[in-house]
């Protein structure tokens, strides 16, 4: 997938799982995952959701790097089956 791809299926997994409307227009890469609504705990349901949504397994702890939506676009690209 290439990165505009990942990052609309990211932007819809995000809108349903948002505890808080997310103005897309001001979403950059650079854009914290936190700054987006998410904190430790409701992050957990957002991987569960990108898992189901991107069909892939990974544990949560494999994301401890990620913290911006580039980041989560990388790490997700890195996922994908060959």
């Amino acid at each position: 997938m290439t990165d505009s791809e990942v990052m609309a299926k990211l932007q819809a997994v995000i809108t349903k799982a948002s505890p808080k409307p997310v103005d897309w227009k001001s979403v950059t890469q650079e854009t914290t995952i936190a700054s987006i609504g998410f904190d430790s705990l409701s992050i957990l349901d957002l991987i569960y959701d990108i898992q189901q949504s991107f069909g892939l397994e990974f544990d949560a702890e494999e994301m401890a790097g990620v913290k911006t939506v580039g980041d989560l676009v990388r790490f997700l690209q890195s996922k994908q089956p060959a």
